[in-house]
């Protein structure tokens, strides 16, 4: 232990000017055994402080280092937990409570003992020592009663200097005994040789000391009575330090106490500081100039510097009011009466500015309440700019109002939605009113000039009459029928286009009049109630409570279950509230569609394209806008307008009939479809829903198709053949003309039908002429075909020469010419004159003629080789036949 000891003075006390008294072998009672020392220390340096330092091993290495330390005036109980057993145990009582484990009950008692001395001789505090044996802390006193009253410094000095069992060498010391080593050459190779050498000597010095003193007893007398002297000297110097130390423990208590005053007066200069600056903040941040207080209690809110200067108050009062108080400043009574007096202000202010408010909406309302009853010649809407410009002054303060006072914020809104709904709903219908005037005075105009009781024209109202047409057989007919459509389309259709292009006219008009309407009364809502921010609230048409929390400051109320229409952002209110303003917009669009739909049921064509346009334009400015769903939700109506207009369609054209002693000629449905398209693809051009008119294409081409394939199967005057041909070509060239690129497939369809209809009327008309020829041949190749070879058929006795040229001689020149005349009459009794097809019809004939003349050629050559027979007529003669003919008709 002495060299653990002095290891660690040397180590570690050394360095920090502190010498160690006592020192233990401990580990902490109850836990796992892990050893460290506990040491007693004082200072060098005055004033003395005295320390229990716990030191321990390094994990690392084999020095020490200091873990924790404790000054000894804080040490109140010292427990060694049993005065009569030996027992290491003992608690010492800090802040807390430290069980320690000593490693024997002897190195214990003599830290107890250590700790108790030094207590009483640099602290003398009140330390209270349980359960130790009292012959621990009785043996200084014993010592100090054995000796004389002067002697007690000596003794308390001794007892001190056996606490410090080492003293380093001085330097002199260093050096004697180097010069000793130095004189015995064997001091270093030998110590026990030198060490007996030098006790040696000692004894012998010893000696001759003992001798000295003996041999000179008078000289020990006087020695003796020196030190009675000194003894008594140094009583009086025990006193006189004992006095002086009286004093100083005195002036130390004097200087305790300045200390302690000086620490109060830190601790109150400090608290003062504190309270300077709550005050200096409460001052700051919850004072309202009386500038303030006046404008918010009289300020003038008609005059633009009078509005500016209640905005600078109601900013300032708000600040007031939002500032974050610190703990306790509750419960002041001046910051109470604070915020009373500022939730007066508040309420004052807000009941001011929402009367002038509500004034400003009545009187402005009055100034803006013209209509258009009053002037018809324009279609227009009035501007509401100076109403907007004049209520813009206030929106710092609405958003002051919208902070403060949600309640009349809201009930502000919902005045303002109220009267604007009233004031626009006047303006729409007086607006949709001459819209439809406009409308209807077209409509008029074309039965009263044209004497047309459906209105819509040749397209609409005219094709149940036009179903009903039938195309007469005679020339005459024909003709006194294609002038009655003359007079009837010719005239509807200029009337049509005109009445048309000023529906359109009208329509966009309307459109572009309601849309920067609706995008500035918007603009203004967001602007003037501040609503650009996202964040939930309540709509202003909902009724929000409100909770006075202290009698300051209104809280909201979290929404209750009933509230349902409560939306999660801004933009959604803004939505709401100009829906109820302009609530009359869509059943007047609705309305007005209605009413061109029934004007002319292909005036939906113009509208979807309108609407379409102006949909997409405000989607792409904002999607999810009022104007951008009301036109989303007016355009699903015009798009059934268009689909039912399409249904029409279909549905003449499965109405159709045809006489059944007239000829049919080119359908009246495919004329429809034909200027359907011209006109849709006129309207159509750069659409937006170019869709839409696509899929009506297709829907209407396949019901074209299946009408023409059924009327030609039901007509008896005109074989289905030309129906068909006719009707597909004429299908064919419109689609072929317009380039409708989706009926790409269908114009395939319709060229392939025209020309096997074509071919096949040509194959089927061209069989009567030369019948009997036509017969043979037939019979000739049916032999064939049963098996007898070709140049045997001439044996056949129906099919030998003889019969050959006898039919032949019946077909001379000039009665195949007759019969080919007689087939050209009854093709241009067959075919009408609107699709011109006579004399491709006719070229087809002759083309066919020449073909049947060449096979009929060919089975003569090799079914009667040698024979010499030959027809009555040759090619070129066929070709002057149908030239000729062609020519004389």
């Amino acid at each position: 232990m002495t060299a653990i000891k002095h290891a660690l003075q040397r180590d570690i006390f050394t360095p920090n000017d502190e010498r160690l008294l006592g020192i233990v072998n401990v580990c902490k009672a109850g836990k796992k055994k892990k050893n460290c020392f506990l040491c007693a220390t004082v200072t060098t340096e005055r004033p003395v402080q005295v320390k229990v330092v716990k030191v321990k091993k390094s994990d690392k290495g084999d020095f020490y280092k200091r873990q924790q330390m404790w000054e000894l005036r804080d040490l109140t109980v010292v427990d060694a937990k049993d005065a009569s057993k030996e027992n290491p145990e003992f608690d010492l009582h800090f802040e807390k409570v430290y069980k320690w484990l000593a490693s024997s009950t002897a190195e214990k008692n003599s830290f107890i003992s250590c700790i108790w001395k030094l207590n009483q001789r640099y602290l003398r505090k009140k330390l209270e020592f349980v359960n130790v044996s009292s012959q621990l802390l009785e043996e200084l006193p014993k010592a100090e009663e054995s000796v004389p009253s002067g002697e007690s410094q000596s003794v308390a000095g001794g007892d001190e200097d056996a606490l410090e069992e080492y003293q380093e060498l001085s330097t002199r010391e260093e050096q004697d005994i180097e010069s000793m080593m130095e004189m015995c050459e064997f001091a270093v190779s030998n110590a026990e040789a030198f060490a007996e050498k030098l006790f040696k000597e000692l004894q012998v010095l010893d000696g001759a000391n003992i001798q000295s003193i003996m041999a000179s007893e008078k000289q020990v007398n006087i020695l003796m009575q020196l030190l009675d002297e000194a003894l008594a000297e140094v009583d009086t110097i025990e006193g006189k330090l004992s006095s002086y130390e009286e004093m100083l423990q005195s002036v130390k208590d004097q200087m305790d106490q300045i200390s302690q005053s000086n620490r109060l007066i830190q601790i109150s200069n400090t608290n003062n500081g504190k309270l300077l600056d709550e005050i200096q903040f409460l001052v700051n941040y919850m004072d309202l100039s009386k500038g303030h207080i006046r404008a918010l209690q009289e300020g003038d809110l008609t005059s633009p510097r009078g509005i500016e200067a209640c905005i600078s108050a109601s900013e300032a009062l708000l600040q007031c009011m939002n500032v974050a108080l610190r703990p306790g400043h509750e419960q002041l009574a001046a910051v109470n009466q604070q915020q009373k007096l500022f939730a007066e202000l508040r309420d004052t202010f807000a009941r001011r500015l929402t009367n002038h408010l509500n004034n400003v909406f009545v009187h402005q309302g009055h100034d803006q309440s013209s209509t258009l009853s009053q002037n018809t010649a324009e279609l227009s809407l009035p501007k509401h700019s100076p109403l907007h410009r004049d209520l813009l002054r206030y929106a710092k303060l609405m958003e002051w109002l919208k902070n403060t006072h949600r309640e009349k914020y809201e009930g502000l809104s919902r005045t303002y939605v109220d009267y604007m709904n009233r004031l626009y709903e006047r303006e729409i219908k007086d607006f949709f009113e001459v819209a439809k005037i406009k409308m209807a005075g077209t409509s008029k105009e074309a039965k009263g000039k044209f004497g047309l009781h459906g209105s819509s024209g040749k397209l609409t109202g005219s094709t149940s009459s036009l179903n009903k047409l039938t195309v007469q057989g005679s020339n005459s007919r024909r003709s006194q029928s294609s002038s009655l459509l003359d007079m009837g389309n010719m005239s509807a259709s200029d009337l049509d286009v005109a009445d048309r292009t000023k529906f359109d006219k009208i329509f966009e008009q309307v459109l572009s009049e309601l849309e920067p309407l609706c995008l500035a009364e918007q603009d203004f809502i967001s602007k003037f109630f501040k609503l650009q921010q996202h964040q939930t609230v309540l709509p202003p048409l909902a009724q929000p409570e409100t909770e006075e929390v202290d009698g300051s400051v209104p809280s909201r109320v979290p929404p209750q279950a009933d509230h349902r229409h409560s939306v999660s952002s801004e933009k959604d209110l803004v939505r709401l509230m100009m829906n109820k303003i302009f609530q009359s917009i869509e059943p007047e669009l609705n309305s007005l569609i209605a009413l061109g739909d029934k004007i002319d049921s292909f005036h939906s064509l113009y509208m979807l394209v309108k609407m379409s346009h102006h949909v997409w334009t405000a989607e792409n400015v904002d999607p999810a806008s009022f104007l951008s769903t009301t036109l989303g939700n007016v355009l699903v109506t015009v798009k059934r307008n268009f689909d039912k207009c399409i249904s029409g369609q279909i549905k003449q054209m499965e109405e159709v009939k045809i006489s059944k002693k007239s000829k049919v000629g080119i359908l009246p449905f495919v004329t429809r479809f034909e200027e359907f398209a011209e006109l849709a693809e006129t309207i159509f051009r750069n659409a937006e829903r170019r869709g839409d008119l696509d899929k009506a294409y297709v829907k209407l081409i396949r019901a074209v198709f299946m009408n023409v394939e059924k009327v030609a199967s039901e007509s008896q005057k005109t074989p289905r053949d030309v129906v068909m041909m006719e009707n597909f070509h004429h299908i064919f060239s419109t689609l072929s003309r317009l380039k409708i690129s989706c009926l790409d497939a269908e114009r395939r369809e319709a060229k392939h039908k025209y020309t096997d209809h074509l071919q096949s009327y040509v194959i089927n008309s061209l069989g009567q002429p030369l019948e009997k020829l036509n017969h043979f041949f037939e019979g000739v190749e049916a032999r064939v075909a049963q098996g007898v070879r070709e140049e045997e058929v001439s044996y056949q006795l129906a099919f030998n020469k003889q019969e050959l040229r006898k039919v032949i001689k019946e077909y001379p020149g000039k009665e195949v010419k007759k019969g080919l005349d007689n087939l050209y009459k009854k093709v241009d009794k067959h075919l009408c004159e609107e699709e011109s097809l006579l004399q491709v019809v006719w070229h087809s004939m002759q083309d066919e003629f020449i073909r049947q003349y060449k096979h009929f050629e060919g089975l003569i050559g090799r079914c009667y080789p040698g024979s010499g027979i030959t027809m009555e007529f040759t090619i070129q003669d066929m070709l002057e036949y149908f030239s000729s003919i062609a020519q004389s008709h």
